[in-house]
């Protein structure tokens, strides 16, 4: 009967736990939400005990240490590509993280479960502030701009590049009838790419722009 209780502990510890990472994904719109977050939870959790149940004092990682490996289905799924940048890679460690906070609870760890998910709860709230600082100064964009074909657009191009402090790279050039089309890849700050967005805007050089 005591045995019977200290796992029921875990179950609901391990609960608790998805919820509170849950609702944190699932208030900033994240693939890994509320309810996927705790059934991952509990699923490592049970796995790790039955892994200690089965696999007994000789073998207690005979289930449980296929647990990342089975993990490696669902962060692959939170993962996609988006324009330049990659998403999803935060959802998928966090997914990775609660796991193995959750086979911590199951195995009756609860100090270090405890200390390792204040630090995931950390890293996920406090520091989201300074990743968005990081993400203001350093921004990727593709732009395509089309002109005239008569008319010097790559050159007008890297002038605006340069005046607003932009970095660029030149990745295609397209032909169609009486126009060219240039797609550019641009690094520069949050505030440096509006700048460039109205400039661009207000030039009535190009023909048309996507930014």
């Amino acid at each position: 009967m005591a045995i019977e209780m200290e796992i029921m502990l875990r179950f609901f510890i391990a609960v608790i736990w998805g919820a509170i990472i849950g609702a944190e994904r699932e208030y900033r719109g994240k693939a890994a939400g509320f309810r996927t977050t705790i059934l991952i939870s509990i699923g490592a959790c049970f796995f790790t005990v039955m892994s200690i149940w089965i696999g007994g004092e000789g073998n207690p990682d005979r289930i449980a240490s296929n647990i990342v490996t089975g993990l490696g289905f669902l962060c692959a799924g939170v993962i996609f590509r988006a324009d330049n940048h990659i998403n999803g890679i935060t959802t998928a460690a966090t997914i990775w993280a609660v796991a193995a906070i959750s086979m911590g609870i199951g195995a009756g760890h609860y100090l270090i479960s405890a200390c390792g998910g204040g630090l995931i709860l950390l890293v996920l709230t406090t520091l989201t502030y300074l990743q968005n600082k990081i993400d203001r100064l350093n921004q990727y964009r593709t732009l395509h701009i089309t002109f005239d074909k008569k008319e010097d657009g790559f050159t007008r191009c890297t002038e605006l590049f340069v005046k607003y402090g932009a970095k660029s790279r030149l990745i295609t050039q397209q032909k169609e009838l009486d126009t060219i089309t240039l797609s550019w890849e641009i690094h520069a700050s949050e505030k440096q790419l509006e700048s460039l967005s109205k400039a661009l805007l207000l030039e009535s050089f190009f023909s048309k722009i996507e930014l």
